[in-house]
């Protein structure tokens, strides 16, 4: 156990480590681009073409602006501080719930927060088919646990609470921190780069009033200006390979040491398999998921294999795998010809969320589950 315990304290400690890293490498990569593209702006209006030129133009501009470029990224940092929770909110299409909306998962969440000692999050829905569950937030104010309306449709009570479970530790080890800065503060560099695309785009296609010669010329800079936003975005992507995947592996374990459940824990990655994609979310969000079978932008996986993650728990809590009819998740509970409900026989609301998941809310969701 002290030497389990070390470990954990070493994973917390490298992703604090990381964090800062992270937040001090984010203001050097906005001045490198920054000078990148005055230095190609410098050529351009130079007329020699001369990286010598460029480059001297760029180091006087950093020299002369580099207060209110900073002053730009301290702006940008505190917006990503103050509003993270809604931002991650609005990528993710959730919604806040108290304990008078989900009173049994409130109380799921609540008591697991008693037993360890910590602040309860808050508490989020995703009113979606999909079966997964994230958690958010860098601080205590703002550590939020968000899952989809399929997991709670789809799984039993202790299946539940073993996922919740899963989230909460996420936070303990400092996951989630690490993450959120990765993903909001990443997104500046790609919004600049996505303003840029939309210039040069309009800029090829629909020309400016005047010569086609400066024309080109001003399309040839947002053309080069872009080519830097882009490096810059990919550099930071990179940073992705910072959040080892073993996260998931811990973050599986801590369930685990929580609820005192390893059947729970795996069954809930059995049902969960194959039905973990929550439509219309940006892949950031997918990545902070406690399942995301597709790889982040083609690239890499963020989690580790489903089968693997099930193994594991099962080798290390000397648990076997549970005997279920099959690894794929289950069906979703089927639903009255009354009760389905078509966006075309309503007026146009919030039907893909709320009111579509209304006539199948109940007090307690795995009441008659359990008496089964």
């Amino acid at each position: 156990m002290a030497a389990k315990a070390t470990g954990l304290q070493t994973h917390i400690w490298n992703n604090n480590a990381k964090s800062i890293a992270l937040l001090a490498l984010y203001p050097i990569l906005i001045l490198v681009i920054v000078w990148f593209c005055s230095a190609i702006i410098g050529m351009q209006t130079a007329g020699t073409n001369t990286w010598k030129h460029g480059s001297v133009f760029a180091g006087n501009f950093i020299y002369s602006y580099w207060p209110i470029i900073m002053a730009g990224v301290g702006g940008w940092f505190s917006i990503a501080y103050l509003f993270h929770t809604k931002m991650v909110r609005s990528m993710a299409n959730s919604h806040p719930v108290t304990r008078k909306d989900e009173p049994a998962l409130y109380n799921l969440l609540e008591n697991l927060c008693i037993a360890e000692g910590i602040p309860t999050p808050r508490l989020e829905i995703i009113e979606s088919h999909a079966r997964n569950a994230f958690a958010s937030g860098i601080d205590e104010k703002s550590f939020c646990v968000t899952l989809t309306r399929g997991l709670l449709q789809s799984l039993s009570k202790d299946e539940v609470e073993a996922v919740i479970a899963h989230e909460l530790t996420h936070i303990q080890n400092r996951d989630v921190r690490l993450l959120i800065i990765t993903i909001i503060f990443t997104g500046m560099i790609g919004f600049a780069a996505q303003v840029m695309w939309r210039n040069v785009r309009y800029g090829l296609y629909v020309p400016r009033n005047g010569s086609s010669k400066n024309n080109g010329g001003g399309v040839m800079i947002l053309m080069m200006m872009l080519c830097v936003l882009w490096i810059g975005y990919f550099a930071t992507l990179f940073t992705r390979f910072a959040l080892s995947r073993k996260r998931e592996y811990m973050a599986d374990a801590g369930a685990v040491q929580m609820t005192k459940n390893p059947d729970a824990m795996m069954r809930a990655l059995m049902r969960i398999s194959g039905r973990d994609q929550i439509p219309k979310i940006p892949g950031d969000i997918n990545m902070m998921c406690i399942e995301n079978r597709a790889p982040f932008m083609g690239l890499f996986a963020t989690h580790p294999p489903i089968e693997k993650r099930i193994k594991t728990l099962s080798e290390t809590t000397r648990t076997p795998i549970p005997n279920l009819p099959q690894l794929r998740p289950f069906s979703a509970p089927p639903v009255a010809e009354k009760d389905r409900f078509s966006p075309w026989d309503h007026k146009r609301t919030n039907w893909t969320t709320r009111e579509r998941f209304k006539h199948r809310r109940a007090s307690d969701p795995w009441a008659k589950r359990e008496q089964n």
